[in-house]
């Protein structure tokens, strides 16, 4: 059998390990060869190939990012883009197609399965927002380059008497800034599913000042005030109707400098949250999905994607994991606002 592979969708540490497993098991105990394809969906619309096979995978454990390149190219909302995959995948000789991504690139994959094209997939963001999984692989590493973000930054806020806000990865769900928060013991966390009064961000920020210590709150990327709109870097969108976000951080920090009198500024850490070498959990689990999908492969089990329950890799519908996604839930947050102010 020949297998192809593609990563799509922005990039995150872990998937080198998933393409690592995928081949070592495939080749070693299966004897499949397999096809890289470049650059997410625009490799087998395209035809973009690149070597895939026990050479090529030594040594990418720790590396992050992906040998294989990425890009948010949707083949769906091109013309006959469905078709060019097809004929593709028939010239190469290719049998089945391992696509490792989030909501979007596993949407695509999705409707490819509804078309016939013998599909597998792997949940990989950094946003931990894929239902079906409790975890996917990338949010550990993200939270970890956030915590420590913040760990700096409370000694530089206490130094200079300011307020700091750390803005951090999350569209439409806040696990980054969640998890960030708490294990940097932020003193107030905003996230998308809960839209924030300003009058009570501003009190908590009043209260940590009047207790002679500097407030660093942490806030999603697509967190918004109550009766605000969603801040945005312009009004373009990529290819999955997606906005490009930002500057809530920045609109938050001017609105206490003006409401407080204090000084306050702003560390937005975005792409840094995706680069470098992945955690050992994310090491982990991004080993295990690529091992468990070759099994899938094998059992000719398509239309279904790896998924982490408890401690156990099991698989679900490709449509179980990017039909709705996972947010916050308000039992979460609840429990948090104990150290918020």
């Amino acid at each position: 059998m020949r297998v192809g592979v593609l990563t799509g969708g922005g990039d995150c540490p872990g998937l080198n390990a998933v393409i690592r497993a995928v081949v070592r098991k495939g080749v070693s105990e299966y004897g499949y060869e397999f096809v890289g394809f470049r650059d997410g969906w625009k490799g087998p619309l395209e035809g973009l190939t690149s070597t895939l096979g026990i050479a090529e995978v030594r040594g990418i454990l720790p590396r992050g990012g992906t040998i294989l390149g990425s890009s948010r190219t949707n083949p769906i909302k091109v013309d006959g883009g469905v078709d060019r995959i097809k004929s593709n995948l028939a010239d190469l000789g290719v049998d089945a197609l391992i696509a490792i991504g989030g909501e979007d690139t596993l949407g695509v994959a999705t409707k490819l399965h509804d078309l016939d094209v013998p599909v597998v997939g792997v949940p990989k963001t950094i946003d931990n927002d894929l239902s079906a999984t409790d975890y996917t692989f990338g949010f550990d590493t993200a939270v970890n380059i956030a915590s420590e973000a913040i760990d700096r930054l409370h000694t530089t806020a206490e130094s200079h008497h300011r307020a700091l806000v750390v803005e951090v990865m999350g569209r439409h769900a806040g696990w980054i800034a969640l998890h960030a928060g708490i294990s940097g013991g932020a003193n107030a966390i905003l996230i998308p599913e809960v839209p924030f009064d300003l009058d009570e961000v501003i009190s908590w920020v009043t209260s940590r000042f009047e207790s002679h210590y500097a407030p660093i709150i942490v806030v999603a990327e697509g967190a918004l005030p109550k009766d605000g709109d969603l801040i945005t870097k312009d009004t373009t969108l990529d290819a999955f109707g997606h906005v490009k976000l930002s500057g809530i951080g920045d609109w938050l920090a001017s609105a206490i400098e003006a409401r407080t009198g204090k000084e306050a500024r702003t560390s937005v850490l975005g792409h840094i949250q995706r680069g470098g070498t992945p955690t050992a959990f994310d090491r982990v689990l991004a080993t295990r999905f690529g091992l468990q999908a070759i099994d899938a492969i094998h059992d000719r089990d398509f239309g279904v994607m790896v998924a982490l329950r408890g401690t156990d890799i099991v698989r679900v519908p490709l449509a179980d994991g990017t039909g709705v996604l996972k947010t916050v839930p308000m039992s979460r947050y609840e429990e948090v606002r104990t150290f918020f102010g």
